[in-house]
């Protein structure tokens, strides 16, 4: 049990010769302590912390067996408000938080909340709270007591301070109980024939989690086998539930393209195959020989945009649409049954992940909301976690989540009752349709006014949280100087002497934030300071809790105002550490979240991004549990944006990519990961291979079959799992519990490796203190020197773009993945409208793709497990910046056309330009069926196509020359903003569409487009002004001219402004540029232009002026 010691003994410690007198040992073997000794905060300001010792007991559930039910929801309250920090070479502490943010806490399971004072003379502890909010009075006299206090007495005689008897615990045991009164069976003792009940870990303790695999023990309807008991009706036989009596219906179904538009969509791909080998057989037999320096490069340029279009075209022959039947998933997993009669839901548990790095950069409000519509989603309230990383330990984060996870109180509760879409405060209230439409309840419009005003007052709270705790700090600090001034002048120091204090970033309890300070120090600065994590929501209850009428603003009778578990997480960061960036951080956050919540799937959100459909997950799940979802690692959402100009001018949405090139590779091996809104299964991402049911299972029943970490990797020992995932018990123990809570049904004897009905209807064990201090331990940043994270488990390193390479790596271990397009967005989100933060954003992309290409990611080196097209997808993502190289020098060969007077060809005739227009034929008839198949816009396609060569001449150039700099000389360069106008028009939600930044990528375009102009105009006035004009060679160059500059007139519109304001320097140095290569072209080839005939007597010819 976990018994309190709060005074401590020294001649303990001094005997020990440690510092730390009580300590809390993890399973990892690290003792933990929280110990307000070794404590450096200052004098009257420092939190409460108290001492533990625990002792683990050696019973299958690890269920205390002298603690009564009030002692754990005592444990569990202290640790939803307490605050735990830790790191490498520093002790774990737990701070107990009076109150975590100004405002009142009112939610029971949110950290802060506190009951009435305690009855004891001299104590001012807060009474423990019950799921309601109602006080916790352990004894039947009502004695009112807090938590400290009861278990001290629990401790010395368990007898109650208010009617002096033995503890009488009224109805919490019948409490507890209720889950088995519902049918629960008994937890049989294990059998003595079975020879693995001798397996110790590596402690040399009994192994409860093989005891639960390889025995038929059950913790109730949640273990892992039935065991064999027939009632007599037949339900139950050879010990699993008996589903034969009901019909087997799928829960996702594949649906292929029409044939009407793929039979001639492929038919067009290899005729265009066809003729465009038969244009470049006569391109290359063709030599223009009076320009064979224009010819040679036309065809280099020619050859490689066909290699880059095959790489792109032959992974879509495939295309394929998904539907979901969310009515046979309610049905499957959600209705009340014979055997599960109070309706808990057998649906596998999600934790989802939200990365915030900076919130001056990304708003606490925006996370917030986020967080709220994380919170609302419509999936199982105890099968749901969230988790938020704030790589920047920010206080201003924190508070912010926590006043987030106060307003859930009211907000999520609302949204059930209501069935509110979207569940983004924000956006709900900014929508333009009428709230009314489609609800049915009268009280309605009183509770959305209601509601919209504490969101208004919520906004002012959290914008106004940086002032707060500016005032606040400064507050503190001036206090902290104070005293410091009165002991100096106490102990007779110079009163003239300057007093030197920290200036720190003081907490809404008085204590210092352990994170980094406004005026960074040692650690606590943004790249050094102690892991720290709090639990804002504790677990909820496992069965539903019934709002009333008069405890909260609204009427949430018959409503669920039961929250999800929330956990705000900032991993330990210390100097000379590579805390890899944002693939760093999710990879704390898996760990994290395996030893909290252990959730079998994960999803990871940016920060931007929200739930748009509050039945995302349910739709993912009909994958993830259908037949054969077991070989699928993740389900890939489309990213939708809001805010983006109604003609999405740079190409924001980028429709052709997430409609058409990602529904293409879902009829292949799946789609690519995009870094946001996919939900993983937690087993795949641990770096193991996809389960072969043949080989691990020989039967059949992959169910029935013990687990060992060698059925899922052979070449993986026991003893190498700290080398593999480091030395956390916790996390290797939570490992083969995920992959089993991740099966799907086996429901149909098509499903090889399912798990039985009802297994995941046991209800989640409370957090206790020991949990939570190894998560804080598993998020240093030691944990993972020698390990293979980021190397094989999570996500991998190395690269920009770390989740292209963590999806390749998965698929190349043979699993597969899921494009999910659901009805009604999943995913919203927001994307850069500014045409310069667009092109560094498509900069960062390119140059992962370069670095994808010069690593050992190349698919080139990829195993046998992916597929051929699939391979040629991913090499088209390692490929497609070097496009860039033959695409510049292709947008200046009209204008060098122009200005020598020559063309690609020789001589034009009839054999060309029918493979010319044969070739450009099918290439339009290919873009119309692709439009027809993907479901897109020819105005879509028409932008994505004008995008890609502004990209193609700036930005993925860029990361070309960044990429072969850094992997031939080693030299890191970055292309940064060196101007900026401001936005004229605040309240213009486009605003920023108009700012112009000036930065060096915008050179090549600039330059490629007066280029163009130039050579267009002085070849007109010279084609006017010859004696024999020759308007076919103009009109041909004019023409591909034209064509540059047609794709180009996006990015001018950009250069221009709102209103054509362009910033001098582009003139200046698109000029200087054009003219020093116009006079280059005219020192290297002199007599290029028109030779006109000179009198007979003159006898030279001679250029001249139009």
């Amino acid at each position: 049990m976990a018994g309190l010691n709060p005074k401590g003994s020294s001649n303990n410690a001094k005997q020990s010769g440690q510092t730390v007198k009580f300590a809390r040992r993890t399973s990892s073997g690290r003792y933990v302590s929280l110990s307000r000794d070794d404590l450096d905060m200052s004098g009257e300001f420092s939190g409460d912390y108290s001492n533990y010792t625990v002792h683990i007991p050696q019973t299958p559930d690890n269920q205390p067996m002298d603690s009564s039910n009030v002692a754990v929801k005592a444990e569990e309250q202290y640790v939803s408000n307490s605050l735990f920090t830790g790191g490498f070479n520093s002790v774990t502490r737990a701070h107990l938080m009076d109150k975590v943010i100004e405002s009142e806490v009112t939610h029971p399971q949110m950290a802060g909340s506190k009951g009435s004072n305690c009855g004891m003379h001299a104590c001012d502890g807060k009474v423990m709270k019950d799921e309601r909010g109602k006080d916790i009075m352990p004894c039947e006299c009502r004695f009112k007591i807090c938590r400290d206090c009861f278990l001290e007495a629990q401790k010395e005689s368990g007898i109650c301070p208010g009617c002096k008897e033995q503890y009488r615990m009224g109805d919490f045991d019948e409490e507890d109980q209720d889950y088995n009164s519902r049918g629960a069976l008994p937890l049989p003792a294990p059998k003595k024939n079975n020879m693995s009940m001798t397996k110790h870990n590596q402690n040399g303790e009994f192994d409860h989690n093989k005891w639960l695999f390889e025995t038929s023990g059950t913790y109730g309807y949640g273990n892992a086998y039935w065991p064999p008991d027939d009632d007599g009706n037949g339900d139950m036989r050879g010990g699993m539930v008996d589903n034969t009596d009901k019909s087997w219906k799928p829960l996702s179904r594949k649906l292929p393209i029409p044939t009407g538009i793929i039979s001639p969509y492929r038919l067009l791909i290899f005729v265009r195959l066809v003729m465009l080998g038969f244009l470049l057989q006569w391109r290359v037999t063709h030599p223009n020989d009076e320009a064979i320096w224009l010819w040679l490069m036309s065809v280099i340029c020619e050859l490689w945009f066909a290699f880059s279009w095959i790489l792109d075209i032959i992974p879509k022959l495939c295309p394929c649409n998904r539907s979901t039947d969310l009515e046979v998933l309610r049905e499957k997993f959600d209705l009340p049954s014979p055997s599960n009669p109070s309706g808990r839901s057998d649906l596998p548990g999600m934790d989802v992940f939200v990365s915030t790095a900076d919130p001056e950069k990304e708003p606490p409000l925006t996370t917030a909301n986020t967080i709220l519509s994380i919170l609302a989603v419509d999936y199982p309230v105890e099968k749901l976690a969230c988790y938020i990383s704030d790589d920047g330990g920010a206080l201003l984060t924190f508070e912010a989540m926590a006043e987030a996870a106060s307003f859930a109180d009211l907000w999520v509760p609302f949204c059930k009752k209501h069935d509110i879409e979207p569940r983004n405060p924000d956006s709900y209230f900014a929508l333009k349709i009428d709230p009314t439409k489609n609800k049915s309840r009268l009280d309605f419009v009183k509770d959305r006014r209601k509601v919209k005003r504490e969101y208004d007052e919520f906004k002012v709270r959290i914008n106004g949280l940086p002032d707060s705790i500016r005032r606040r700090s400064d507050a503190f600090n001036a206090r902290e100087e104070m005293k410091m001034l009165k002991n100096m002048r106490e102990n007779g120091a110079d009163p003239l002497e300057p007093v030197k204090i920290q200036k720190a970033t003081w907490m809404a309890d008085g204590t210092h934030w352990p994170g980094a300070w406004a005026s960074p120090s040692r650690e606590h600065a943004k790249g050094d300071h102690a892991g720290i994590l709090q639990v804002m929501l504790k677990p909820p209850s496992c069965d539903p809790l019934m709002g009333t009428g008069d405890d909260k603003l609204i009427d949430f009778t018959d409503v669920d105002i039961r929250l999800p578990m929330f956990v705000y997480m900032s991993r330990e960061k210390r100097p000379g550490y590579d805390h890899n960036k944002k693939a760093g951080a999710m990879n704390a956050l898996v760990r994290t979240s395996a030893v909290l919540s252990n959730g079998p799937f994960m999803l990871n959100l940016d920060c931007d991004h929200y739930f748009y459909n509050c039945k995302a997950l349910r739709e993912g799940m009909c994958f993830m549990m259908d037949r054969g979802g077991e070989n699928i690692c993740y389900i890939q959402f489309p990213q939708r944006f809001e805010g983006i100009d109604p003609s999405d001018r740079y190409a924001n949405h980028n429709t052709v990519f997430f409609d058409g090139n990602m529904r293409a590779l879902d009829g292949v091996q799946g789609p690519v990961y995009v870094g946001t809104g996919t939900m993983f299964r937690r087993f795949a991402l641990y770096g193991f291979d996809p389960p072969n049911p043949d080989k691990m299972c020989p039967s059949g029943n992959a169910e029935t079959q013990p687990l060992t970490p060698a059925d899922f990797d052979p070449d993986l020992d026991v003893n190498l799992l700290p080398k593999r995932f480091g030395n956390s018990t916790m996390m290797a123990e939570s490992i083969p519990i995920a992959e089993f809570q991740g099966r799907p049904l086996a429901d149909h004897p098509s499903v090889k490796f399912g798990r039985p009905p009802g297994a995941l209807r046991v209800p989640r064990d409370p957090l206790d203190a020991t949990t939570v201090a190894e998560a804080v331990s598993v998020i240093s940043c030691w944990y993972e020197d020698k390990t293979e994270w980021g190397d094989r488990v999570g996500w991998i390193y190395g690269s920009v773009t770390e989740d292209v390479v963590t999806g390749y790596r998965m698929h190349n271990r043979g699993w597969r993945s899921i494009y999910c397009i659901t009805k009604r967005d999943a995913f919203r989100g927001s994307a850069p409208i500014n045409l310069t933060d667009r092109l560094h954003q498509v900069l960062r992309w390119a140059t992962g793709s370069v670095e994808i290409f010069f690593s050992r990611n190349n698919a080139i080196l990829a195993s046998k497990r992916l597929k051929l097209l699939q391979r040629l997808a991913y090499l088209n993502v390692g490929i497609y910046p070097f496009t860039s190289l033959f695409l510049i020098v292709y947008c200046f060969l009209p204008a060098l056309s122009l200005l020598s007077g020559e063309f690609i060809v020789q001589q034009v005739d009839a054999k060309f330009l029918s493979y010319l227009l044969a070739t450009t034929l099918c290439l339009v008839g290919l873009a119309i069926l692709e439009v027809k198949w993907a479901g897109i816009g020819l105005e879509e396609w028409w932008r994505n196509e004008q995008f890609w060569l502004i990209s193609g001449t700036s930005a993925h150039l860029a990361a070309v020359v960044q990429g072969l700099l850094k992997v031939i000389a080693g030299i890191e360069i970055s292309f940064t903003l060196t101007a900026k106008a401001a936005a004229e028009d605040e309240d213009d939600i486009y605003a920023d569409l108009y700012v112009v930044k000036w930065t060096s990528l915008m050179i090549p375009p600039i330059v490629i487009a007066m280029i163009n102009i130039i050579a267009m105009a002085v070849s007109l006035s010279r084609t006017i002004y010859s004696t024999v004009p020759q308007w076919s060679k103009f009109i041909g160059g004019a023409f591909f001219s034209f064509w540059v500059l047609c794709h180009l007139y996006p990015f001018a519109k950009g250069l221009m402004g709102r209103r054509g304001k362009t910033p001098t320097i582009v003139f200046v140095w698109g000029g200087l540029i054009a003219i020093t290569i116009s006079l280059l072209w005219t020192a290297i080839n002199p007599n290029t232009g028109v030779t006109t005939q000179q009198p007979a007597g003159n006898g030279v010819n001679t250029f001249t002026f139009p």
